[in-house]
């Protein structure tokens, strides 16, 4: 018998777009589940379900080994379609056709990124030994529910409990539904026959679908689970920070004044970052291929520690470990943010790597690259400065 996940992810989500792929606490929002899953000691295969060619590539560019793209159709990939539509019509298909009937098929939720390895594993042992036909996530909910009509639904107003004593209700809060494929191939439902629940911590509630949503979750996540998971998902500790510069501190646009001097765009909310990291400690640099004054003067004003120019393809590698050689550091101390090809070696060797939102997508494809929301010249690099804060941060409580 053996267990497949199944995550459905759809590219066009309006309340949040980009939502799937959306940097979650450095990382992006599928990446959570994904991994965890991908530790466990029980999951055998991992399916992700989607319409959109940008989270395929990102998502393969993650180099999980359990992992497999399933292409859903576009009719199952609307805001009507429901997400059993898309379950049926996986294990319909010639990729799900051969998973047998007894074997574990466990929805997954993207917009639920709480759920951790152990919370899996410690599930599909439960549903095992329990003898359940199918489970699910709950959390116990202690809140006092009424009708329209005036009435209470679930205590007695006259004889109200103390919260602390108050059992509660259990809530789904839409982690993730077990179930066996022969079970949803018949009842074309999630769940059926003995039900069991799964209770989870109460601040896993929240499902992200709203804005509000996204950063109610990503404070949470930062405060119970970061610390464990965040720490392990990137390097050691950062202590270098290295930007490129076209297409990352700039929006690689080529501008001349009509004497012909060359001119180039920088954000000012950069600057903020790279004060950011030097206040903490972390050494900074710039590494481009280009040779200008204009670079120059802006690493100047940036206070940056090294700047290296004419640098090209090997050159920022070599360049970075010639730095970090110097500092007496490894390379994954190093963070670097890139976009293009000629950054490829830098970025695979990091220790954290990161890519504006409008880099190649050779770029984003790259193993465990943090893929920003921001683009080149926009703030991108104050975006991934306070990431490798976070993470540095995170660091030290694991630690």
């Amino acid at each position: 018998m053996g267990v497949i996940a199944f995550i459905p992810v759809r590219g066009n989500s309006k309340s949040i777009p980009g939502k799937n792929i959306k940097s979650f606490c450095g990382r992006p929002l599928v990446y959570w589940n994904l991994s965890a899953l991908q530790c466990s000691r029980y999951v055998d295969e991992i399916v992700l379900a989607t319409d959109s060619p940008e989270i395929e590539a990102v998502v393969a560019g993650f180099g999980f080994s359990k992992l497999s793209i399933y292409r859903r159709s576009a009719e199952n990939a609307t805001d009507t379609a429901s997400t059993e539509s898309v379950m049926l019509e996986y294990l319909a298909s010639p990729m799900g056709s051969e998973i047998a009937d007894n074997d574990i098929f466990m929805l997954v939720q993207a917009t639920s990124p709480f759920t951790g390895t152990a919370d899996f594993d410690s599930a599909l042992e439960r549903y095992t030994a329990g003898g359940f036909d199918s489970m699910l996530s709950c959390v116990r909910h202690k809140r006092f529910m009424w009708n329209a009509d005036g009435t209470t639904i679930n205590y007695d107003y006259r004889n109200r409990p103390r919260r602390q004593d108050y059992e509660g209700l259990f809530l789904e809060n839409g982690a993730f539904y077990i179930n066996t494929a022969g079970s949803v191939r018949r009842d074309r439902n999630r769940l059926s026959g003995r039900i069991g629940i799964c209770e989870m911590p109460e601040f896993t509630s929240i499902e992200i679908d709203e804005p509000d949503d996204w950063v109610i979750a990503e404070k949470l996540f930062t405060r119970h689970c970061l610390q464990s998971r965040g720490a392990s998902a990137g390097a050691r500790q950062i202590r270098l920070f290295l930007s490129d510069v076209d297409g990352v501190l700039t929006d690689a646009g080529m501008y001349y004044s009509e004497s012909g001097d060359e001119l180039k765009k920088f954000n000012t909310h950069d600057g903020m970052g790279f004060q950011l990291l030097r206040e903490s400690g972390i050494k900074t640099g710039i590494i481009t291929s280009e040779s200008t004054q204009i670079v120059e003067r802006r690493a100047a004003k940036l206070k940056v520690d090294f700047l290296y120019q004419a640098r090209k393809d090997r050159d920022k590698l070599a360049a970075a470990m010639e730095i970090a050689e110097t500092l007496g550091i490894a390379m994954d101390e190093v963070a670097y943010i890139g976009d293009d090809l000629n950054c490829i070696n830098l970025l695979e060797k990091a220790g954290i790597a990161a890519c504006p939102a409008d880099a190649l997508d050779r770029v984003k494809s790259i193993p465990n690259i943090i893929v920003l929301n921001k683009k080149g010249g926009g703030g991108v690099v104050r975006e991934f400065a306070e990431h490798v804060l976070s993470h540095n941060l995170a660091f030290e409580k694991v630690l």
